[in-house]
């Protein structure tokens, strides 16, 4: 870390309820959204470590709201827990740290915002699911998140990201960079655009059951890559999920969607032999077991009749998503290649189409479960 950025975090470690000294601190590279640091501290002898983010204002336009949800969402899951007779309760829920006049964050005088974590010990975190057995702990994990705050009372939560999963508007996007072809990329990318075109009946589906009352909104986390669960060191179970960033009103439905499209398949989101992407049965139906052992409790009928639906719809979206983005020019998601977001799309319609083949043995697996 450059002595500048050691400095900073110097600076602002002192503005928090840390009681110790700071003995270094190094870049955390989990995540791409936040600039975050692990910080190690010398308390009476004993090191313990803390989490120093810097909340990403490009991305999250109001900080304050994002720490509101935060704290709201952590707190009562830290009620539960302990109502629950849990241990090791710092682990299985985030703490979210107050700076010295007791605020859930710091401004620095360049107007960054800054927010301080327990690190979490003896966990651990995988960029992709590695066996079924993983992919029931991811299941378990967010299920069992969705479960805690269920009864969540009070005022509405923040939208962090307005429309985040709304698959109309972004299907209205790339409508509309065909349209424009800014860069004359649309020919490169003509059975692309066919497929995705062809998919429009799937684009309202959600919308229009939540719209007539038929699926409940929930707090959901929005963001449920299996990197954002961790597991413990020793036993491999799940301990808490993490990057509570985008945890807002939502549909349960969109987090398990997003569930399969990220854990389901053996490739990264850019491989670019389509051969290998597939939706695999066995790693499905664990995390379909997990998911419902944690949150079958309080998901209605029609929910549940949508789950296997909701995985090849937010495949779909995420892959409309980077579709768009090439034909713009590739003005938000980071490439590092030619065509990077090209196939990025080409993986995500691959894992529709795999999806799409077995989505009646998907629903009969769930429905078999409820």
């Amino acid at each position: 870390m450059a002595v500048y950025q050691e400095e900073q975090l110097r600076e602002v470690s002192k503005q928090f309820q840390i009681y110790g000294e700071i003995l270094h601190a190094e870049t955390c590279k989990i995540g791409h959204i936040n600039e975050t640091y692990t910080a190690t501290y010398d308390q009476g002898g004993t090191k313990v470590r803390y989490v120093h983010q810097k909340i990403n204002r490009s991305v999250f336009h109001d900080p304050p709201a994002v720490m509101e949800n935060i704290v709201r969402v952590t707190t009562h899951i830290r009620k539960r827990l302990v109502s629950q007779g849990e241990k090791e309760i710092t682990r299985k829920a985030l703490t979210v740290v107050p700076t010295r006049k007791g605020k859930p964050f710091y401004r620095d005088s360049a107007g960054e915002y800054w927010r301080t974590l327990v690190f979490v010990e003896r966990t651990q975190t995988f960029e992709a699911v590695e066996s079924p057995a993983q992919a029931y702990q991811a299941g378990f994990a967010f299920g069992q998140f969705q479960a805690l705050v269920s009864d969540l009372k009070g005022e509405r939560l923040h939208d962090t990201i307005p429309d985040f999963h709304n698959t109309r508007k972004r299907f209205n996007a790339l409508q509309q960079a065909i349209a424009e072809d800014r860069i004359n990329r649309a020919m490169q990318a003509r059975s692309e655009i066919e497929f995705a075109l062809k998919q429009e009946p799937l684009v309202d589906v959600l919308l229009n059951a939540f719209a007539r009352g038929e699926l409940p909104e929930r707090i959901t986390h929005n963001d449920t890559k299996f990197n954002n669960v961790m597991l413990d060191t020793g036993t491999g179970q799940a301990v808490c999920v993490v990057d509570l960033d985008t945890v807002m009103p939502g549909l349960a439905l969109y987090d398990f969607g997003d569930m399969v499209r990220t854990t389901t398949s053996p490739t990264m989101e850019d491989e670019r032999d389509l051969s290998k992407v597939q939706m695999q049965m066995p790693v499905y139906q664990e995390l379909a077991r997990g998911y419902l052992t944690a949150a079958g409790c309080f998901l209605t009928p029609a929910e549940l009749a949508l789950l296997a639906f909701s995985g090849k719809l937010i495949t779909f979206t995420i892959g409309i998503r980077f579709l768009t983005d090439f034909l713009a020019g590739d003005t938000y998601f980071r490439v590092h290649r030619p065509n990077h977001n090209l196939d990025r799309c080409r993986t995500q319609f691959r894992l529709v189409e795999s999806i799409a083949q077995q989505e009646e043995a998907m629903q009969a697996y769930v429905d078999h479960l409820s």
